[in-house]
């Protein structure tokens, strides 16, 4: 049996706890039964294309440092409505551009910037799209991603949905400015939207997930940080297998991703309880010819990210 550092547990444990505060906060947000169902029956028919289909891009502005465009799945937040992606441009046009997909409240852009300085020496484009209610897209009177997974069970969906459609749509614009070649390193929640974008694009040098979400089932009746949000489904009559549904929408286990499986790395926590490490190897296997690696942390920490960029040296130095 594996045992947990005790370090790992008091981290993931601090932050498990200020996950199911935001959660308590957010406890009135349950939907019920018949707005879930009633959403459930008009998109489980749809192909994950259709799902995810992408539009043209309303009202695009593309600036030295900032791309933006209206969404093309609006939400009852302005604020959240108009796709915001910081761009950090390289030298020479026509460079490859790494996507930096964010964890879920993830508390500061700091570490991504240099990550970005990073790859800019390399010789790479970067961009940080703000995830829907996140950083510029935070609503008033709520806080930075507060929104984006709450017992709204129909407001995660739609959000991931928005996500990965802005995503293909930043692609396009991208493709329009030169760029012919994409990577990708999400984090957790950012890794879960890259695991779909990975199904319905292909033209990735690289993608790399760090503790991805992929069981969205266990995510929510599981996750040690989502108690709160359990407590508040099940007061609504909510129970396990309610969304399986749409798992083959949703689920990055329930399909292959379009580009070289071998392009692909996926980073597990050993310790980790959110991502379990046994979801993540049986992704593996799914995905035939991705890679995996063993990282000694749980959840939260910086250890997995160091080193997935060290396994990712020669695809960004090539």
């Amino acid at each position: 049996m594996k045992t947990t550092h005790p370090l790992t547990w008091i981290v993931d444990g601090a932050m498990c706890n200020m996950m199911n505060f935001v959660q308590w906060r957010r406890r009135t947000d349950a939907c019920s039964k018949e707005k879930l169902s009633a959403y459930i029956s008009e998109c489980s028919p749809l192909s994950r294309e259709e799902f995810f289909r992408m539009q043209p891009a309303l009202r695009p502005s593309l600036r030295s440092e900032w791309i933006e465009w209206d969404t093309p799945r609006p939400s009852a937040h302005l604020e959240n409505d108009r796709a915001r992606v910081r761009f950090y441009p390289a030298r020479h046009s026509g460079a490859p551009t790494v996507f930096l997909l964010h964890a879920l409240m993830s508390a500061s852009d700091v570490g991504y910037r240099r990550l970005a300085e990073r790859f800019n020496a390399a010789g790479w484009s970067v961009a940080f799209p703000h995830l829907p209610y996140h950083y510029s897209r935070t609503p008033a009177r709520t806080w930075n991603g507060e929104l984006a997974i709450t017992a709204d069970l129909v407001r995660n969906a739609e959000g991931l949905r928005q996500a990965v459609i802005e995503l293909r749509q930043l692609m396009a614009l991208l493709r329009t400015q030169g760029t012919k070649e994409f990577a990708l390193i999400g984090t957790s929640y950012g890794g879960w939207i890259g695991a779909l974008l990975a199904m319905l694009e292909k033209d990735f040098r690289f993608i790399a997930l760090i503790q991805p979400i992929v069981n969205p089932e266990k995510a929510v009746w599981e996750n040690p940080g989502a108690a709160m949000m359990r407590h508040a489904l099940r007061a609504r009559g909510h129970a396990p297998g309610n969304t399986k549904a749409m798992l083959h929408l949703l689920s990055p286990t329930e399909a292959l991703p379009l580009c070289d499986t071998s392009k692909i790395l996926l980073t597990a926590g050993i310790h980790d309880r959110i991502s379990p490490l046994e979801d993540l190897e049986n992704l593996c296997i799914r995905w035939n010819g991705s890679q995996l690696l063993r990282v000694p942390q749980g959840h939260f920490g910086y250890r997995a990210l160091r080193e997935t960029l060290l396994k990712l040296e020669p695809y960004i130095s090539n």
